[in-house]
């Protein structure tokens, strides 16, 4: 079977920002699919990890930067972190020569030592992550994030989409190897494969420093425990099996996962309340993609099915993970609220011009009823003179019906959410 590529959701931010930005930096986790959507746009390619070139690539790099930047025009430059020199060359040439979608730079980390310059104005910044269940074809679509927040609000559909199904999206993940694999078994080592790669080189490589694997698996097995919660380090500390390291250790380990696109948790919402309740401000944990939480704790849809405090959790994350997926097509970004009397949403879209929507993620019905409860009384809580009255109030779910309730609260399957 020949390779295709799959369309993606940031395909259209991409060409826009390489119609109003001199470079385009896009960042992820491994393997999301940020060097083929480069390769799309791309006139020539530069591959930094490609070993028969890599050394000679890196030694020119380091000596004249820019000659790796002469080639036809968007030149891709994957992996750029591996020689952060050619961030300042990009910067200085794009500066010089004023031309519009010049650069495309690839990376799988944030290097630790930062360039010289920033980029601001002159190198725009694009975030992929892993593919949402309407990227991989199997959201039906119906139910679109834009046209929510436009006011369409009609919404009755049925999905087909059952809790089998859902268990095996969320440990396959949105890798986009394993959205194309047939055969279901190497689809979902994919995750377990991923792991695996970034605690046996990725981490070291990107830091320079050699990192205990057994301390990273354990902190990453302790996040997975602890996802979709707020929960603090020094409960990810408690929970690693063992003698666990100091605080420092653990907390230069996290940094260096999120550095990596691996973890990546969603900050609370800080809205202006009418009373003085205070907001919390911790984030909620969440790997780039659910089906690593998945593969580090070896969950399967087999045992996920039994454990349905766990699913619930994994859930969430992908939820939040497709959520984010639409939302920053539209500029936007999702955060959790929650206060100190407990009331709290999972996800809050805000977009750039201030229009919000609070959801609930509930896997069945059953719970439906008090979580619009929850999203009303949060929007009574939060001062509306100064943030707005919501677009809408959704209860993003695993069942097979969307439709709107009496109270005008919305219930989505997360199987028919589009951007």
């Amino acid at each position: 079977m020949s390779w295709k590529y799959i369309p993606r959701i940031a395909d259209q931010t991409l060409d826009w920002m390489l119609r109003t930005s001199g470079a385009v930096q896009i960042t992820g986790p491994k393997w999301c699919g940020k060097t083929e959507t480069g390769r799309q746009r791309a006139a020539s390619t530069v591959l930094l990890q490609n070993p028969d070139t890599s050394q000679s690539l890196l030694a020119l790099a380091d000596v004249k930067p820019s000659a790796i930047l002469e080639g036809p025009k968007p030149r891709l430059i994957d992996e750029w972190q591996m020689a952060p020199q050619l961030w300042d060359a990009v910067r200085f040439d794009v500066d010089t020569t004023r031309e519009k979608g010049a650069y495309i730079l690839t990376g799988s980390a944030t290097p630790k030592k930062r360039p010289t310059h920033s980029g601001v104005g002159r190198i725009a910044r694009l975030r992929m992550r892993t593919m949402s269940l309407y990227e991989s074809g199997e959201s039906s679509g119906v139910v679109s994030l834009r046209k929510l927040f436009d006011g369409n609000l009609e919404i009755e559909s049925l999905v087909e989409f059952d809790i089998d199904r859902t268990a095996y999206v969320l440990c396959r993940g949105g890798w986009p190897q394993a959205v194309t694999e047939q055969e279901s078994k190497v689809a979902l080592a994919q995750a377990k494969n991923y792991v695996d790669e970034m605690m046996d080189a990725d981490i070291d490589e990107l830091e320079g420093t050699r990192r205990n694997s057994t301390w990273l698996r354990a902190i990453m097995r302790s996040y997975a425990r602890n996802i979709s919660t707020e929960a603090p380090l020094s409960t990810i500390r408690a929970d690693m099996q063992g003698e666990p390291p100091s605080m420092v250790t653990v907390s230069d380990y996290v940094d260096a996962l999120a550095r990596a696109f691996v973890i990546d948790d969603l900050e609370a919402w800080n809205p202006r309340l009418r009373s003085k309740t205070a907001v919390r401000t911790s984030p909620t944990r969440h790997f780039c993609d659910p089906s690593v939480a998945a593969a580090v704790l070896g969950a399967s849809p087999t045992t996920l099915m039994s454990d349905f405090n766990t699913f619930g959790l994994m859930f969430e994350s992908l939820c939040v993970r497709d959520l984010r997926v639409y939302a920053d097509a539209m500029g936007g970004r999702v955060y959790h609220y929650r206060d100190k009397t407990g009331l709290e949403a999972d996800a809050v879209v805000v977009l750039e011009d201030g229009r919000w929507a609070p959801v609930e993620v509930k896997m069945g019905n059953a719970q439906i009823d008090q979580a619009a409860k929850n999203l009303r009384k949060l929007v009574d809580r939060v001062d509306r003179e100064s943030e707005g009255t919501p677009s809408f109030l959704m209860v993003l779910t695993a069942t097979s019906a969307a439709y709107r309730r009496e109270d005008g609260v919305l219930v989505v399957p997360l199987a028919a959410l589009a951007p």
